[in-house]
């Protein structure tokens, strides 16, 4: 057997298989080109600060930025948001606005209007103490406001103003296309002709916050309590009706940057592209804080959004899924891998990986599984000798689970030395050495994802005697379970809660039911696969008595879609999407190690069913098993855009929230808890591993804990492995 087959061919084989026209109905691989990657540089003021009011950010030509707040100008470095003293003279004025022209920073102070550019020229006393707002024209000229007076000047001199005490002026914009200055007040939208000397309002509204033009000029954006309108510049007649249906419609302020139209609110920023795409940045993920002060572009095509407590500079990359996986392999080598095992990694403080230390789960057995099976992929895409060394580390991680414990073919939950377990438990139990404790009371986790991993490890490493360890090992937990009448039995003599695959446990649920359907696809995954790699006779006979004389077939093509809730059993109180996750993985091997093509083609549309209503969650892991088992119409481009959108940090924030979006269409509650008629992207939502409710809209965990990588890498190199991303 060839044990490093080409990327790609497998899944070639498969598309030879299908019709034509079933083929060729969608490109049958993603070419793995350059995207925007979005992902958050946050700043926040030192401790101790005291009571600093953050009012405006800009950026200039240079690259630098600044933070206006009463307290003066700041800047941001280092994760923080430090006193600004690059100009000395700034440091000794009262400075109350900040704005740019020609990407240059020009100061609104109480005595004048100036800039350090263009060889400090720019200098306009003002006399007006009290001036808070003001908008640099088309040369060295300036419109000011202060609580009374809207002033206009022209180089140095003065050359108009107006009485304002009954209007309270919120922002001054200046039109550079029409050569005017647009004045947001109170009571409406005021234009001033600096050639004219005009001063008029053009449209009336009492609740306006902010405004904005458009790059191209032929749009007017007035940002409210109650969504934005669209007005025409020349006109200022209305564009179409108010839109409302945002993630929050309390706008605080409105910019155009970069094609789209940026909104802060206090509850989050988003951005609304030019398709209607709403882009949703809140909880800090992305901001320091909800409360959205200001928004401004930033460096090399960054946005720069402030909060009432810092400021956040997010990030457009161009990278391929390939850079992305390399930095998720960089995370996950460097805070995750403890003896082999992908483990958790959790924080004293918020946020501060520093404080972090790894930790086990109580699936280590699972997600390590998981990992391993991402590297197994990766090294049969590109023979990485790097991915090499770590699918041998994790496959010996596994077998150690094994041979810790006294009960040959039962493999311990975690493993940890002696004096270092998180809680004494009776399920932490001495091993032999006492050097070591093992977690029992395993879970049929653990069984599925040793499965998974030890199939894929046998096909695809090149170390024959290091294959035959892991068929070994596949072989004794199939005999225990075999010999102990199809459970997994404990220290104690029993069987542990989850591992129970006999058919008296499962055939007591009804069909409606899903651990009925479930336990019988694990079974008989586990007995194909051992039977495949160790040729035991016993496990084809056993797998043909619970299918034939037990019902277990019958159990497997349950039709998914009858699975729902039966009164009085409470696994069945709503859908359970950690067993989507087991049967996925078990789907795997059940597929692919039939012992018939009969076999083969039933549980290819027992796979495709399930999928089927597993469409909406946009989930590349089920999308690549259901390609593994011969399907040109998986979705290709939801599995695609799920890695795209995946976000960069994987610190589980608190609080991630969704449920005030007015921007998606609620859903009644119903048995599978999909909340919204549309599923979030991943860096919109709480994160997860797959064994969670993807249309869960709140969450998190206060910053105190990190995901491992291998969320994306398995997906991500299960679809290189079979050539549908190349």
């Amino acid at each position: 057997m060839d044990r490093t087959r080409p990327a790609g061919l497998l899944f070639a084989l498969l598309l030879f298989t299908l019709p034509l026209s079933q083929a060729t109905a969608q490109s049958p691989f993603y070419r793995d080109t350059p995207f925007l990657q979005d992902a958050a540089d946050q700043y926040t003021l030192p401790e101790k600060s005291g009571d600093v009011r953050l009012r405006q950010v800009r950026s200039d030509r240079n690259g630098n930025i600044l933070v206006l707040s009463q307290a003066g100008l700041l800047r941001p470095f280092h994760g923080r948001l430090v006193p600004d003293r690059h100009h000395r003279p700034l440091t000794d004025m009262t400075l109350r606005a900040l704005a740019t022209k020609d990407a240059q920073f020009v100061y609104l102070s109480d005595r004048a209007v100036l800039s350090n550019a263009w060889a400090g020229r720019w200098y306009v006393s003002h006399r007006m103490p009290s001036a808070r707002l003001f908008a640099p024209g088309s040369g060295f000229d300036a419109l000011v406001a202060d609580n009374s007076t809207l002033a206009y000047f022209n180089g140095n001199e003065p050359a108009w103003s107006t009485d304002l005490r009954s209007t309270n002026i919120r922002r001054i914009l200046y039109d550079s296309h029409r050569r005017s200055y647009l004045v947001l007040s109170g009571d409406g939208l005021y234009r001033f002709d600096p050639a004219e000397k005009i001063y008029q309002k053009t449209f009336s509204i009492d609740d306006a916050t902010d405004l904005t033009l458009t790059a191209s000029g032929d749009a007017l954006i007035l940002g409210t309590h109650r969504g934005y309108r669209t007005l025409d510049p020349a006109t200022f007649r209305e564009i179409g009706a108010p839109d409302s249906l945002l993630p929050w419609p309390d706008i605080t302020c409105v910019r155009a940057i970069g094609g789209a139209l940026w909104f802060g609110t206090p509850r989050g920023a988003f951005a609304v592209q030019p398709n209607g795409r709403i882009d949703y940045y809140a909880s800090r993920r992305w901001l320091p804080d909800d409360n959205v002060q200001d928004i401004a572009p930033g460096p090399d095509g960054s946005v720069l959004v402030l909060t009432a407590t810092g400021l956040s500079q997010i990030r457009f990359t161009r990278m391929t899924l390939a850079e992305k996986a390399a930095h998720f392999e960089r995370i996950t080598r460097q805070r995750h891998i403890r003896y082999g095992f992908s483990s958790r990694f959790v924080m004293t403080e918020p946020g501060d990986l520093s404080t972090g230390t790894m930790m086990d789960q109580d699936n280590d057995g699972l997600w390590t599984a998981m990992y391993l099976a991402g590297e197994l992929f990766r090294y049969g895409t590109t023979h990485s000798e790097a991915a090499l060394r770590n699918c041998y580390e994790s496959f010996q991680a596994l077998e150690r689970l094994e041979t810790i414990t006294p009960m040959e073919g039962f493999p311990a939950r975690a493993i940890e030395r002696t004096g270092y377990k998180q809680a004494d438990t009776e399920r932490w139990r001495p091993a032999g050495d006492h050097l070591w404790d093992w977690k029992a009371t395993t879970s049929s986790d653990e069984i599925v994802g040793h499965f998974f991993a030890l199939g894929l490890f046998e096909e695809i490493v090149p170390d024959s005697v290091m294959r035959q360890r892991a068929v070994d090992l596949m072989d004794r937990i199939m005999d225990h379970i075999v010999r102990n009448d199809w459970y997994l039995i404990d220290y104690d003599g029993k069987p542990t809660r989850w591992g129970r695959w006999n058919p008296e446990y499962v055939n007591q649920f009804p069909k409606a039911v899903g651990d009925r359907r479930l336990n019988s696809v694990e079974i008989i995954s586990f007995l194909e696969t051992a039977y495949h790699f160790t040729h035991k006779g016993i496990y084809r006979e056993k797998a043909y008595e619970l299918m034939e004389d037990h019902g277990y077939l019958d159990n497997i093509l349950i039709p998914i879609t009858s699975i729902g809730h039966v009164e009085g059993i409470n696994l069945s109180d709503s859908w359970n999407h950690s067993d989507d996750e087991l049967a996925f993985l078990s789907y795997w091997n059940l597929y692919k190690y039939a012992f018939t093509d009969d076999l083969k083609s039933r549980f290819r549309d027992v796979i495709h069913s399930h999928w089927n209503i597993e469409v909406p969650e946009k989930n590349p892991l089920w999308d690549f098993i259901f390609a593994m088992a011969g399907a040109a119409n998986y979705d290709r481009e939801s599995a695609v855009w799920f890695l795209k959108e995946f976000p960069m940090d994987l610190r589980d924030w608190m609080v991630v929230t969704n449920n005030h979006r007015r921007d998606k269409k609620k859903l009644a509650p119903d048995f599978r808890n999909q909340t919204t008629e549309n599923v979030l992207p991943p860096d919109e939502r709480p994160l997860s591993k797959f064994n969670e409710n993807a249309f869960r809209l709140d969450g998190g965990n206060r910053g105190l804990r990190e995901y491992s990588g291998d969320i994306y890498l398995l997906p991500y190199w299960m679809g290189r492995y079979l050539g549908v991303i190349q």
